[in-house]
């Protein structure tokens, strides 16, 4: 039987794209808050990405889950995690709460 993430690879093998799936495994999940940070009034978690990078959960944010990931480590000093979540609050559309369209 196949589960959604095999359907979606035997598709992609055939050459039919990309089918979105249910991940129901540990690999790539994010780890326990490492710290949280407020940037300009608005708050983050930071975590261990479980896959090399770093996962910013904006927790003040209009959209419940949203937030962004990063490849740089979760180790990094505190400024460059600040630096990456103006970075990131920058492209955010006042009106959505999400990243702007072009």
């Amino acid at each position: 039987m196949l589960t959604p993430m095999d359907a979606a690879a035997s598709d992609d093998e055939a050459g039919g794209g990309a089918v979105p799936g249910v991940y129901r495994g540990d690999e790539g999940r994010s780890g326990p808050v490492l710290l949280t940070l407020d940037v300009d009034g608005e708050v983050f978690a930071v975590r261990d990405g479980g896959d090399g990078g770093t996962h910013y959960h904006w927790v003040s944010g209009p959209n419940r889950h949203y937030g962004f990931g990063s490849s740089g480590a979760p180790d990094l000093p505190v400024e460059e995690h600040r630096k990456a979540i103006r970075t990131f609050l920058s492209m955010i559309d006042p009106k959505t709460g999400y990243i702007a369209e072009d």
